[in-house]
């Protein structure tokens, strides 16, 4: 996560500051631009509501000793991964607002990581949950 948060900070502060930019432009359109704002307003609005969702169960990783109940309710309903859906949309409309190869590699590496990530934990969670979260799988999609 480290890196991915450096890179964004950069971007930004490049195009704030008029620090070098990284990379030419793949393409400029200021409609993609703008499907760039409108996703990443909608990932950080995701990220906040699948914060809410959890309340108090919120942990980062899964904790197989203390697991807490199974989250199903809220943004969960929809989703049975917001928080990387809620990524995802932030790096796909910051690559619309920037698109350049580096993000692009990014966006790349960013799904595979989080693809990955959930992988592992939904094999936690069939250990920890069993018929319950095999239930949950069955009504609600992965990520949209």
């Amino acid at each position: 996560i480290i890196p991915f948060a450096l890179l964004f900070f950069y971007l930004i502060f490049s195009s704030v500051f008029d620090f070098p930019k990284l990379g030419t432009k793949l393409f400029s359109n200021e409609v993609f631009s703008w499907i760039g704002v409108v996703l990443c307003t909608m990932g950080l609005v995701l990220f906040s509501l699948s914060i809410i969702s959890f309340g108090k169960s919120f942990r980062v990783g899964i904790d197989e000793e203390k697991p807490g109940e199974l989250i199903t309710t809220g943004v969960f309903a929809i989703s049975r991964n917001p928080i990387y859906t809620a990524f995802g949309f932030v790096l796909i409309g910051t690559f619309l607002i920037l698109p350049n190869w580096i993000v692009l590699l990014y966006v790349f590496a960013g799904v595979w990581l989080f693809n990955r990530q959930v992988q592992l934990e939904e094999k936690s969670l069939k250990k920890i949950y069993g018929e319950e979260y095999e239930a949950y799988c069955k009504k609600v999609r992965k990520y949209l």
